[in-house]
């Protein structure tokens, strides 16, 4: 059974409600049906039926929910909850009701918020922004958690490294060029996810071009002062750094440049420096590897939202559908 069987097969095990707020996309729809033939979760489309049975013509919706946010009778509350959380940053009814009506993003965040959904997946034609920014306004970050950030559920065929070729990968989608308590914080919750997502013990490589000390630069020590932080804050996690990647994942350069650390050679967890370095790495692995790469799944958030790569198949958006409901399960 690969991995992402796996995940399906936890899903199936808690049913979850996931939307699909982007019915205009055919993958998506693609993807719903799968979804709804192998039982991972309860699937909910935003959109006019008549325009999502013309899309998905020759897949079977049947049991999908489709709903019409412009005239859904859960709209008015949703204006009415909504212009209650955003009230003072200036939300009108008038404006809630545009909101909900034209991005169907937020009032499929808006049923997360209400108790009407578990799930979000979204990001298959619009950008990471477009997802993030309603989640992140109505239902902010988890409890403890000061940012949220995004990582790559990455499966690498044929792969003696990591945890069998499984792979997290972070940040790749969402914070920039974070700032040492941020890289910190990435590699906690990341290390979190792995083990939830795998049920196996996360090993936490903080990458860099520079191992122990090989090369100074103020690029360099932002990952120590990281690696520092991650220490104190997470002791219970196996985490090192600064490590150069064939000295994070290969045994032979892990023994050679970093002898004394129990996670080189050995880490299934990589948290890279930046968005750049993340974001350039996960499709290097993604299409020269011929990976499998899941994501960007967010994590730090109050419930489960979770973006797409607008070059994803549909057989990637069914294995983000289960992420999301195991992550779902387990909230």
């Amino acid at each position: 059974m690969s991995f992402i069987d796996d995940i399906k097969v936890r899903a199936r095990k808690n049913i979850k409600k996931i939307v699909l707020p982007e019915a205009e996309d055919r993958r998506v729809l693609e993807a719903a049906a799968t979804t709804l033939k192998e039982g991972n979760a309860e699937v909910v489309l935003l959109g006019a039926k008549a325009d999502v049975d013309k899309l998905g013509e020759g897949l079977d919706l049947s049991g999908a929910t489709i709903i019409d946010p412009k005239t859904s009778d859960k709209l008015q509350q949703y204006i009415d909850k909504l212009v209650e959380l955003r009230q003072a940053k200036g939300m009108t009814p008038e404006l809630a009701r545009e909101a909900l009506t034209t991005d169907f993003t937020t009032y499929a965040v808006m049923m997360v918020k209400c108790g009407d959904a578990d799930g979000v997946v979204s990001g298959a034609c619009h950008s990471t922004a477009n997802t993030l920014r309603p989640c992140l306004q109505i239902l902010k970050t988890a409890p403890g958690v000061k940012s949220a950030s995004a990582f790559f559920l990455m499966i690498v065929p044929d792969c003696e490294y990591g945890e069998d070729g499984v792979f997290v990968f972070a940040d790749c989608g969402l914070v920039q060029n974070p700032a040492p308590d941020q890289l910190a914080e990435i590699a906690g919750l990341s290390a979190r996810s792995f083990e939830l997502l795998t049920g196996k013990s996360a090993r936490v490589a903080m990458l860099s071009h520079s191992s122990k000390g090989s090369a100074k630069h103020d690029d360099v020590t932002k990952v120590v002062e990281a690696t520092r932080i991650a220490k104190e804050t997470y002791p219970d996690i196996m985490l090192d750094g600064e490590l150069q990647l064939d000295a994070a994942i290969v045994p032979s350069v892990g023994a050679s440049k970093a002898p004394d650390s129990p996670v080189a050679g050995k880490a299934n967890v990589l948290i890279f420096p930046d968005l750049d370095a993340g974001n350039i790495g996960y499709k290097l692995v993604q299409r020269l590897a011929k990976a499998e790469a899941y994501g960007p799944v967010m994590q730090g958030i109050a419930a489960p939202v979770n973006d797409l790569s607008r070059g994803c198949y549909a057989e990637d958006i069914v294995g983000v559908i289960a992420i999301t409901a195991v992550q779902a399960a387990a909230k």
